[in-house]
């Protein structure tokens, strides 16, 4: 595990207080998958610099939506930040750049 993902915040469960108990349980087992991801993807736009979602998940083996999930999640706790301009994605959509924040 790299060095980033031991310092990150713990991360926000993804289960609402009213679901069932099975939600929270699977919430927690998610939690150190999330926060590897965290990890990777603020390593990745640290080493290459700014890029956009579909460039991350290239770069790093995770899948473009797992990127996008995660990306609203470090900006919360302001690890990432947009840059301001927007980059083709791998569909050629225009999608957020992201930088390290």
């Amino acid at each position: 595990m790299n060095q980033l993902s031991l310092t990150l915040a713990p991360p926000a469960p993804r289960a609402r207080r009213r679901d069932p108990a099975t939600s929270h349980e699977a919430a927690a087992s998610a939690a150190p998958l999330q926060a590897r991801h965290h990890g990777v993807i603020v390593d990745a736009l640290r080493a290459h610099g700014p890029m956009g979602k579909d460039q991350i998940a290239g770069l790093t083996g995770l899948m473009g939506v797992a990127v996008a999930r995660r990306m609203a999640e470090l900006r919360a706790i302001q690890l990432v930040r947009p840059t301001g301009r927007r980059v083709q994605s791998a569909s050629g959509r225009a999608e957020t750049e992201w930088e390290a924040a």
